[in-house]
């Protein structure tokens, strides 16, 4: 490609592949921070909660129940696909009770994040028990949307924040 040819495709503005393949912002999309839609800060308390802390703290939350799983499977002689389910199971529970009663795990708490309610209301069991099945289903899990919200936060109207 000649020079001129370059410069008439930079003064003419990227290339339209390079909007879409980039993502919003590099089509000039201006998508804020996460939270701001739903009218929380943008950093300290009662913001939107980061992806690491999230992560960390599902990793601790996992690392309990798979540590009592391992317990029990030792005093009852399960065999490792038990261990498994029962690792699943009371990683389920641990996580319903929890949040549906404190709106934290260990992990998160561990972490200095919280699980709440939009509207300021505390999750309750019901809520709490629909976004642990979807947890548990992993995949709405990682499905996200700019505030940080997955598709089990989505269905049971809860943000993860910080503490």
């Amino acid at each position: 490609m000649s020079s001129t040819g370059k410069e008439r495709q930079s003064a003419a503005g990227p290339r339209w592949t390079q909007t879409w393949l980039g993502g919003a912002r590099s089509a000039g999309v201006d998508l804020g921070y996460p939270g701001e839609r739903l009218g929380l800060p943008e950093q300290g308390g009662g913001a939107v909660a980061g992806y690491g802390r999230r992560l960390l703290a599902l990793f601790i939350d996992w690392g309990l129940s798979l540590l009592v799983a391992s317990f029990l499977a030792r005093a009852l002689d399960w065999t490792p696909p038990q261990r498994s389910l029962a690792t699943l199971i009371i990683f389920g529970v641990y996580v319903w009770i929890l949040v549906g009663l404190l709106g934290t795990t260990i992990g998160k708490r561990v972490c200095g994040i919280r699980v709440a309610r939009r509207d300021g209301r505390p999750v309750g069991p019901v809520w709490a028990l629909a976004r642990t099945v979807l947890l548990l289903l992993v995949v709405p899990a990682l499905v996200w949307d700019r505030d940080h919200r997955g598709l089990h936060d989505r269905a049971a109207d809860t943000v993860v924040l910080n503490l």
